[in-house]
């Protein structure tokens, strides 16, 4: 089989999954930056200032562990999460040694007079002003466009017969706006002033999916992120979480799946209270990937005929566990949360420490599982 027709084949695996439909095995798909950095012997530095170094090292390890139907997304940015938390991010050969990880900073740089000033010049500009004076005015030139130029990342995957699913990520105001603010202070904002909270992400929202999702088209990709993580339910109480979270959150999906996109709901931490709502959304047209946190059987319960589910095997499995423990482990996932309606993955990205072995057990299950 050629690998153009590979190619075809495992994204229609992925994509009769997502349907609900029967396809012929659970597909799994890789999601890992630091990871393919560690198992290839790559500087991290290296890994991270250089684009090319950063796409031939991902494509290395996937060639390392046995491959995979897909892999989530086939490049890594650290200072992309700066634009997912409206944070500074500290980098290895920038701000720390060359082989540590990156790490997003948690301090205050927006303050509660911005609220006013986000309000009076709208988000755009806002946004714009804000990450230029306070997130990314210390970054190196060559971390950032036009300087860092893109070394074809759809076509080198797709040379290796491999779909990249990922063509970017959204995420709610609330995530924006607590990592700009802090937890600390964002937590006392909801208390304090919700009503100016609620205006600001009320302006924020028409602004956020439109570019990600028609750059997703652009590059033929899939899926779109829509990213939760401090807006858990474990975080917020219910009355709060329906205030500020779902509608914003639900309407974010809506507006990927509108788009002509699946979404992918890349979930952190603990969603079991609210997994209900989730019926809200489109069925056939979404992707709940869980990170070990949510109980992703009880999820298969109450949303196993709605959407596809994507997970969970744990960071802690793939670095300490064993290959037997860790194929032991997934074969009970395909068994009770598929073959069909399930895609097999780490429980968000795969650690960076995590063993080789460990990882090529998970990609193996689901390539040799039987019925």
């Amino acid at each position: 089989m050629g690998l153009e027709n590979t190619y075809q084949k495992r994204l229609n695996r992925i994509l009769k999954n997502v349907a609900l439909e029967e396809a012929d095995r659970t597909p799994v798909v890789l999601e890992y930056s630091g990871f393919a950095a560690y198992v290839t012997g790559t500087r991290m530095a290296d890994f991270l200032r250089s684009p090319a170094a950063n796409l031939e090292a991902m494509i290395q390890a996937y060639r390392m562990v046995g491959g995979g139907d897909a892999i989530n997304y086939g490049s890594f940015w650290p200072y992309g999460l700066c634009y997912d938390f409206m944070a500074r991010v500290a980098v290895p050969g920038v701000d720390l040694p060359d082989d540590e990880m990156w790490q997003v900073v948690e301090t205050e740089l927006m303050t509660r007079a911005d609220y006013d000033r986000l309000l009076d010049v709208g988000w755009p500009a806002f946004f714009d002003q804000f990450m230029t004076a306070n997130v990314l005015k210390d970054v190196p030139d060559a971390y950032l466009p036009p300087h860092r130029k893109s070394p074809g990342v759809q076509k080198a995957w797709r040379a290796e017969g491999v779909p990249v699913l990922s063509g970017g990520d959204v995420t709610t105001p609330f995530e924006l706006l607590c990592g700009s603010r802090s937890l600390m202070g964002f937590s006392r904002d909801l208390m304090e002033i919700p009503d100016k909270v609620i205006a600001a992400m009320d302006a924020i929202m028409p602004h956020l999916a439109g570019d990600v999702i028609r750059t997703a088209k652009t590059h033929g990709c899939p899926l779109v992120w829509v990213g939760g993580w401090r807006t858990a339910p474990m975080m917020l109480s219910p009355d709060m979480w329906q205030r500020f979270v779902w509608p914003y959150f639900s309407s974010l999906v809506r507006e990927v799946v509108d788009g002509g996109l699946i979404a992918l709901l890349h979930l952190d931490s603990d969603w079991t209270r609210e997994l209900e709502r989730f019926k809200e959304l489109p069925r056939a047209r979404c992707i709940l990937a869980l990170d070990g946190e949510t109980d992703i059987f009880r999820a298969k319960k109450i949303l196993g005929d709605h959407m596809c589910l994507m997970g969970d095997v744990p960071a802690s499995m793939l670095y300490l566990d064993t290959p037997e423990i860790v194929s032991e482990y997934c074969t009970r996932l395909i068994r009770e949360l598929g073959p069909n309606g399930f895609i097999l993955q780490s429980g968000c990205d795969i650690p960076a420490n995590a063993k080789l072995e460990n990882v090529s057990a998970m990609v193996a299950a689901a390539i040799k599982y039987k019925a």
